[in-house]
């Protein structure tokens, strides 16, 4: 199991680093938009990310 995680955190960081190094500028710009939401819509945004991935691993598994 704990084999699996570490494949999964490796994936996470090949993924995060895709936008920033094909586009740095744009990515920069969506940074900002995210550093101005309010907490209450980025809670929503992760709620909804969490959501999105665990109905996705379900639908996969």
């Amino acid at each position: 199991m704990w084999q699996e995680l570490a494949i999964a955190l490796c994936l996470v960081l090949v993924l995060e680093g895709i936008l920033p190094f094909l586009n740095p500028r744009r990515w920069r710009r969506a940074v900002v938009l995210v550093v101005q939401l309010s907490d209450r819509q980025l809670r929503l945004v992760g709620l909804a990310s969490m959501l999105l991935g665990t109905a996705l691993l379900y639908l996969l598994h």
